[in-house]
């Protein structure tokens, strides 16, 4: 296993510490490691040597421990079995604390927005604006907009996110009458024929008036915390997604600074799926994305896809969306957007290499047939 950059590695697994000064969250996590899929994954299962990772197929045989001293986190990478020893020697908290990780890691995910999540699941993009990064335009007028919508279901897509308000770097915010005006339209067209719908918005008014329209999902880049957003969310009793962003997207990207960024947007997420459930929203209609580009470096951006399985410790499916973002041209030789799709498909195997459940992509038939070929392989048939 590579152990991402904003992490130290450890010696060995921590001895004897005072884990019972403060709660173990936000100081003790689990990165599944060693992870395997097909008749590798069952019998690791089976031998007591791994465990599931949700419904994926996957299985991890390993666990890095990690835990923050300060500004620091630190890492020590164990066979499972060893791990899971450590932690009932350690005391009973840890044991406790670790054995709630696994359980959530390995925890079956019920049906969210009605869509089984044994397989990958592809979220196609359709940016109903004049000014999104990659396809801006393209999709202004509602008829072209449904259009590429079925286009996009017929070539595979799962799930059609529709978005009214372009959230690139630099991007001012749009009226809600005007955002509503430009989604409205799709959204009731796209789901009257029984295809699962997304709203990518921030607002309550427009989260309110697509799930009338036949949304099953409100998909935040602020993670409800706008004005009204959390009241809306838990009266819509639609699925949810909860992205993680540092700033807003008129300024993100200005400073983007962490102590630990995978560890600190875990913890934002944890923040956040807290809030939803104090407000009346089940766990299981919450799924979560780390936000890659959103108020985050292209270090940062590698980071979070190297620790992504880390994210499955909230117990919730992970959505993952790294099409054509500007980390791509950044880790690559400057591409525009269009030109990105091979460094997109890299980042997102790599997501589902970690056992995330859906991604979110602007190439659908391309993605389609990549994921084909990866569950073949992973599946060894």
């Amino acid at each position: 296993m590579t152990i991402p950059s904003a992490f130290r590695r450890a010696a060995g697994l921590p001895r004897g510490l005072d884990w019972a000064a403060a709660s173990l969250d936000g100081r003790l996590y689990l990165l599944p490691a060693g992870i395997v899929a097909g008749e590798q994954a069952a019998a690791a299962i089976v031998a007591g040597h791994g465990w599931p990772i949700a419904d994926s197929g996957l299985a991890f045989t390993a666990g890095a421990v990690v835990w923050r001293d300060g500004d620091t986190a630190w890492v020590a990478l164990a066979p499972y079995a060893e791990m899971v020893d450590w932690a009932e020697a350690e005391s009973e908290e840890v044991a406790r604390h670790l054995g709630r990780l696994v359980r959530r890691i390995g925890g079956r995910r019920v049906p969210w927005a009605g869509l089984v999540l044994d397989r990958p699941q592809i979220m196609g993009i359709v940016n109903t604006t004049p000014d999104s990064f990659s396809d801006g335009g393209k999709h202004l007028a509602a008829e072209v907009a449904v259009a590429s919508a079925f286009a996009m279901v017929e070539a595979g897509a799962d799930i059609i996110d529709v978005g009214g308000g372009s959230t690139r770097p630099g991007a001012a915010p749009v009226p809600r009458d005007e955002e509503l005006a430009r989604v409205l339209p799709v959204v009731r067209a796209v789901a009257e024929k029984g295809v699962a719908v997304s709203i990518d918005t921030r607002h309550a008014a427009v989260m309110e008036a697509a799930v009338a329209a036949g949304a099953k999902i409100i998909n935040d880049i602020t993670a409800l915390e706008g004005e009204g957003a959390l009241t809306a969310a838990a009266r819509s009793g639609a699925a949810i997604c909860l992205m993680h962003m540092q700033g807003q997207p008129q300024t993100m990207q200005d400073n983007p600074t962490y102590r630990c960024a995978p560890l600190d947007i875990y913890d934002y997420l944890a923040g956040r799926i807290a809030a939803c459930e104090a407000a009346g929203i089940d766990r299981a209609l919450i799924a979560t994305d780390p936000g890659i580009g959103f108020g985050k470096t292209p270090a940062h951006n590698a980071q979070v896809l190297a620790a992504l399985a880390l994210y499955h410790g909230l117990g919730c499916p992970i959505l993952l969306g790294a099409s054509r973002k500007r980390f791509v041209a950044a880790l690559s030789n400057g591409e525009g957007p269009t030109e990105r799709l091979p460094g997109t498909l890299a980042a997102h195997l790599a997501g589902l290499d970690a056992g995330a459940q859906i991604i979110r992509v602007h190439d659908v038939p391309e993605t389609v047939q990549a994921v084909k070929v990866w569950q073949a392989v992973k599946s060894g048939t």
